[in-house]
C-alpha cells in the first residue's frame, strides 16, 4: 500500500509539472501511458491551454466532498472550458490517498464529469476518504 501511495504522489507531482513545460533536457517526461489512465480515450485527448486558469483548490478527504465540487464548480464557471477539462482539472485537485482511489478505477472507465463527480460523491459517502498520512 505504501508502495502505490508513493507511486501516486509521483504521479501527482508529475501531472503538477506538465504546465510548467520546463527546458530542463536532461529530464525526459514519463509517457502517459505508462500510468493507470481511468479517463475515457476521448477525455484524454482534450488539452487543456497553457493559459487557463486552474482551480488552486487540494481535496485530501478530509475535506467536505460537497463542498469540494461546489468551489470547484465556482472556479470552473470563472474560467470556462468544456466537460472533458473539469474532468483533468478536477483530478488535478486530489492528493494523496483520494488520488490513489482516482488511479485504482479501470483504464477509460470515467467518460464525463457527471459520471467522475457522481463516482466521488458515492465514495465519499459509502466508505468515506481515508485521511493522507502527514508528509
Amino acid at each position: 500500500m505504501k508502495k502505490l501511495h508513493r507511486a501516486n504522489e509521483e504521479l501527482y507531482r508529475e501531472l503538477q509539472r506538465v504546465g510548467e513545460r520546463t527546458t530542463d533536457k536532461q529530464s525526459s517526461p514519463i509517457p502517459v501511458r505508462a500510468r493507470p489512465i481511468p479517463f475515457s480515450q476521448a477525455i484524454m485527448n482534450v488539452v487543456i491551454p497553457t493559459n487557463f486558469m486552474t482551480p488552486k483548490i487540494t481535496f485530501t478527504g478530509i475535506e467536505d466532498p460537497e463542498a469540494h465540487i461546489k468551489v470547484f464548480h465556482t472556479q470552473m464557471m470563472i474560467s470556462g472550458g468544456i466537460d472533458a477539462m473539469h474532468c483533468k482539472l478536477f483530478m488535478g485537485t486530489f492528493f494523496g490517498l483520494v488520488l490513489d482511489w482516482f488511479i485504482s478505477h479501470p483504464n477509460g472507465n470515467i467518460s464525463s464529469f457527471d459520471l467522475f463527480s457522481t463516482l466521488f460523491k458515492s465514495n465519499s459517502s459509502s466508505t468515506g476518504f481515508p485521511p493522507s498520512p502527514s508528509i
